[in-house]
């Protein structure tokens, strides 16, 4: 339920099951926005704008997509591989080839993977906005999009990713599409937020809980889950996050711990070197965004893990291989006292260390990783999302 550290038992009584935010500072800004706000005021603004933006942004589901999936069921979900492109030198263009980074357009076009992030990003907005205010009519929005998209029998999206990821005269659907429901993790801690909502009623919660069951049944038995559980990079790593996030969410805290006990020799000995650096995101096209997308990952894992006993945090192989030297790698090329020399087709965005050194400080306790976090520091900090999320202390200089 996120950082504790030394609270008083009343309050931590009163924080919100969630799993992968900071539990105490959404209560503070809860608490804060009932006296106008206080340090969390531009945050709340900036959420409760992004909030009645979602407010008004239509339903979506499955149905939507144009035409449907192999199957022939547009119930079941359909997105096509974004780094693969027609092949210039055939006639019909397949089977397509790999350009590693280059999104092809279809990639938002085609099938279902816009419409799923937006509905994930549109449910944690209005979920927390719910929590933060207390406001029914976000909660009411919020589930009517869950059941929209999970529930209601004409629009329900099947609970499989059979057709993710599919690549033209190659393949129906891959492993490596299960990243496309990424976002679920999201959904779990917004479910948990709406669980105070009137509308949060008893049919809602089973079906949710059912759904979620059959989904996480598949994940785990279907040959496209499997696959990308034998993942060796990122894919690996935000599989065992969203498995594990969904079995703490149905009470499996025993498909949880399993996975927290096996990704130390799993995850952290195969992807992380003893000097912190990834190999198998450092050979992507886009490394250091790969880089920190994956410690982001394991972070989360960290997280989930601490919810069923086991400290993954502090897990180390006999040659130093863990989260922290994975993090103290990309550190002074976040702080541009290092010149990044891996393959980077795009601008770096330094700033997307930010929230893992802000988790750093709390987690380590380190002062460079809060001298980082004051390097790091931008003014639009206090008014972005980010602010109501992370561990509470903001990171601003002192």
């Amino acid at each position: 339920m996120g950082f504790i550290g030394n609270e008083s038992l009343q309050a931590q009584s009163k924080l919100p099951e969630v799993y992968l935010v900071d539990g105490l500072t959404l209560l503070s800004a809860r608490e804060a926005y009932a006296v106008g706000g206080g340090e969390y005021k531009q945050a709340i603004e900036t959420l409760l704008r992004d909030a009645a933006k979602a407010l008004k942004a239509p339903q979506t589901s499955v149905m939507e997509k144009p035409e449907a999936p192999p199957s022939g069921d547009k119930h079941d979900y359909m997105s096509v591989a974004p780094y693969w492109w027609p092949d210039t030198t055939k006639p019909s263009g397949t089977p397509y080839i790999r350009r590693d980074g280059e999104v092809n357009p279809e990639h938002d076009i085609i099938g279902d993977r816009v419409r799923i992030g937006r509905m994930m990003g549109d449910v944690r907005t209005l979920a927390l906005a719910y929590y933060i205010t207390g406001d029914e009519t976000y909660a009411n929005n919020a589930i009517a999009r869950l059941n929209v998209w999970f529930l209601d029998p004409p629009t329900r999206m099947n609970p499989n990713l059979k057709y993710a990821q599919s690549i033209k005269g190659v393949v129906e659907g891959r492993g490596i599409g299960i990243i496309d429901a990424h976002g679920f993790r999201d959904v779990i801690d917004a479910m948990q937020l709406l669980k105070g909502s009137k509308s949060w009623t008893p049919e809602i919660d089973k079906g949710m809980r059912d759904w979620f069951a059959a989904y996480l049944q598949w994940l785990c038995e279907s040959p496209n889950g499997k696959e990308e559980s034998d993942a060796k990079n990122n894919h690996g790593t935000t599989y065992d996050v969203q498995v594990s996030s969904i079995a703490l969410y149905l009470g499996k805290r025993d498909i949880a711990r399993q996975i927290s006990l096996a990704a130390g020799e799993k995850r952290i000995a195969v992807q992380i070197e003893p000097d912190g650096s990834q190999p198998l995101e450092l050979e992507r096209t886009k490394s250091w965004g790969y880089s920190v997308m994956n410690i982001d990952a394991l972070v989360n894992l960290a997280l989930l893990a601490r919810q069923t006993g086991v400290d993954f945090w502090h897990f180390s192989t006999n040659d130093g291989r863990c989260i922290q030297k994975a993090i103290d790698f990309l550190l002074p090329f976040a702080l541009d006292s290092k010149q990044w020399q891996y393959k980077q087709i795009e601008p770096m965005d330094r700033n997307r260390l930010y929230a893992i050194l802000r988790i750093a400080v709390s987690t380590f306790g380190e002062t460079k990783y809060r001298s980082a976090c004051e390097r790091l520091y931008v003014p639009e900090i206090r008014s972005s999302r980010t602010f109501l999320l992370l561990p509470n202390d903001s990171g601003k200089p002192k």
